[in-house]
């Protein structure tokens, strides 16, 4: 017979909340499973009668029946006639495994490969999953189209029936890629055909793909000085040397490009809105980026992550439209115009990439879901995508001059703005002493969302302490709540 704290296991483990939802006799057969895991019951240790247990348990021997049938079934136990049942042989040495479903008392134990310990440190990339206040590149969500987008999409449903949900070519719906082309050659100069469209989940996927399939590892890339983190997460994850060039008001330093990376394969580039400063890569600057390009044989990698909201004019013409040497990949997503959920971004890319990029994608996720890629393509054809920016447009920079107009009155001695251009997100410079990483971890604790500076540079050392602060996701009266809530953590921490 089973030993009282045995027996108490076995009860325990039927009670077990979690395993609530499950039929009484797997909840037994779960519980004495787990015990021959663990090792409390070892190989050829008799088992109760079923029986005996189902008394003991107070359940109906039926239960304790197929329970043990299960386990035999699984090769946990054997059942003999005129001998009962016991734990089988082949269980000899299960219970020197961790127990299921409890996590290792040290995960940091776990054997990764130095690739993957290095994408664990690196801590990922963030997302700013809930709205909280100021977190930086989240746009509005609550002013979209949600009638015309069911609209639209039941068309899409409807002119493609079952076909619609079948996989999508890698490269992606031709409807999208077509309007991504149309789009991107109206609006942002680009020059650019279905064919050399890429269809992503995310300008993140783009990134990531750009530094294993253009670079190898310990290749040298030059990045902007400070630049985007999911960019530089991307970039070192797969074994690149990230080499930064400093800023200035017109964008990076491109004249410095030779002097920093002699031997480098490819430079990063925000150039309609650098992140995080704001700043916008002068012409000159743009057309000595090519030429150093085409010098080199190197790469342009241009991530216009969020160039439909510029406050001050239109934006100048994108990069990828003035290369005539075809050095420029272009990045960019919905993510920011219409809504993250959305998970799509693009490519367009050198003729000579589209194939092995797409080739590589395939290893990653396949391909994006054709519904939301054949409702988007009617978006933007029908003049929703333009008339829905062009509103936004208004709205965020009417939330713009709102923040700046509430940091300068309630952060006063404590926060300097540095109003941008254009963007969803505002640089503010901390000029009260507080050290930037007490300020941002106080601030998440008060329920705001700041992203540091300081941590966006890839050179060490000397750099102004500050934060981002985003506007986009929140009216000027639910900004100024937030505002004199920071005003309050800030203030604390400065005295």
């Amino acid at each position: 017979m089973f030993k009282h704290a045995l027996l108490e296991s076995v009860k325990a483990g039927v009670a077990d909340p979690a395993r609530a939802a499950l039929p009484l006799h797997a909840r037994v057969q779960r519980a004495v499973r787990q015990l021959i895991l663990d090792g409390a019951l070892e190989a050829g240790r008799p088992l109760p009668a079923s029986r005996a247990l189902a008394r003991s348990l107070g359940v109906s021997r039926d239960t304790v029946e197929a329970a043990y049938g299960q386990l035999h079934a699984e090769g946990f136990i054997e059942r003999r006639v005129g001998r009962g049942s016991a734990v089988s042989a082949r269980a000899r040495g299960l219970g020197a495994r961790a127990p299921a479903g409890r996590p290792s008392a040290h995960p940091g134990e776990a054997r990764l490969s130095r690739r993957g310990a290095a994408l664990f440190q690196g801590g990922g990339v963030r997302d700013f999953v809930a709205p909280r206040a100021f977190a930086p590149g989240v746009p509005e969500v609550r002013a979209f189209p949600l009638a015309t987008w069911e609209r639209l999409e039941r068309q899409v449903l409807k002119a493609h029936g079952a076909a619609a949900l079948l996989h999508s070519p890698p490269q992606g719906m031709e409807a999208l890629r077509r309007a991504i082309a149309a789009y991107v050659n109206l609006e942002r100069g680009a020059r650019a055909t279905p064919e050399r469209v890429l269809v992503l989940t995310s300008s993140q996927q783009a990134l990531s793909l750009c530094a294993t399939v253009l670079l190898d590892a310990g290749e040298r890339i030059v990045v902007e000085d400070p630049m985007y983190h999911g960019a530089r997460k991307a970039f070192e994850a797969a074994g690149l040397a990230c080499v930064p060039v400093p800023l200035d008001a017109e964008g990076m330093r491109v004249d410095l490009l030779q002097q920093a990376a002699p031997l480098a394969r490819a430079v990063f580039l925000t150039p309609s809105h650098q992140f995080p400063s704001g700043a916008t890569l002068s012409l000159d600057r743009r057309l000595a980026a090519i030429e150093w390009a085409r010098q080199q044989q190197a790469w342009i990698i241009e991530d216009d992550y969020d160039s439909e909201f510029h406050y001050a004019g239109r934006p100048t013409a994108c990069v990828q439209g003035l290369d005539p040497h075809e050095r420029t990949v272009y990045i960019g997503t919905f993510t920011k115009s219409l809504f993250p959920g959305l998970r799509i971004g693009y490519m367009v890319l050198p003729p000579p990439l589209v194939a092995p990029m797409t080739v590589a994608r395939t290893l990653l996720d396949g391909h994006s879901a054709p519904i939301p890629q054949l409702t988007l393509a009617r978006f933007i054809e029908g003049g929703h995508f333009g008339a829905h920016v062009r509103t936004m447009r208004a709205v965020y920079a009417e939330r713009r001059d709102a923040l700046a107009r509430l940091v300068r009155q309630h952060l006063a001695g404590l926060v300097e703005p540095r109003v941008p251009d254009g963007g969803l997100q505002m640089p503010c410079v901390l000029v009260c002493g507080v050290p930037e990483r007490e300020a941002v971890d106080a601030a998440r604790r008060a329920g705001i969302d700041l992203l540091g500076l300081t941590a966006l540079h890839a050179s060490p050392g000397g750099h102004e302490a500050g934060f981002l602060m985003g506007f986009a996701a929140h009216a000027p009266g639910e900004l100024e709540v937030a505002v004199r809530r920071l005003a309050r953590v800030l203030r604390a921490l400065a005295r």
